[in-house]
């Protein structure tokens, strides 16, 4: 779960399938949105068992737990300043319209494969946006992994 506002918890379930406007704006779930004037930080995402890219959105709390432990990496480490350089170029903040839409930034989606429809995948602390045949694929991926990944809990 993350904390949007001081004492305002958004937990994101489910998955659901939304359409993007011309103007790359996407509604966001009503009981996935943050308080107002929260700010969301979008990345390209790119995992290792991923085949295809996502952009994973993550509530305020999320993101500084994420930026602390970049800025704990070593700046002598060849490797971390790489990851730096990827995460800090490949993102962008974002905040919910009065229609509780987002607007997703044109060089993420593209990077990401984002078109006309989406699907979006709560995955409680935060969420990913997936093309939808890019999901596909991951889910089979994912059904693969399930025993395995069901042992960590």
């Amino acid at each position: 779960m993350s904390s949007t506002a001081d004492n305002v918890r958004v937990t994101f379930k489910g998955e659901y399938d939304f359409g993007v406007d011309d103007k790359r704006r996407l509604q966001v779930p009503a009981k996935w949105r943050p308080a107002e004037g929260v700010v969301l930080s979008v990345h390209f995402w790119k995992s290792e068992n991923q085949q295809h890219p996502c952009l994973l959105v993550l509530p305020p709390a999320t993101a500084r737990k994420l930026e602390e432990k970049m800025e704990g990496m070593s700046f002598s480490d060849p490797k971390a300043e790489s990851l730096r350089r990827l995460l800090g170029a490949d993102c962008d903040d974002l905040t919910l319209d009065s229609a509780g839409r987002i607007c997703l930034p044109e060089n993420l989606a593209t990077k990401a494969g984002i078109g006309k429809k989406v699907i979006l995948v709560g995955l409680f602390d935060r969420f990913q946006i997936w093309h939808p045949e890019f999901r596909a694929v991951t889910r089979v991926s994912d059904e693969v992994l399930r025993l395995e990944a069901m042992k960590q809990i």
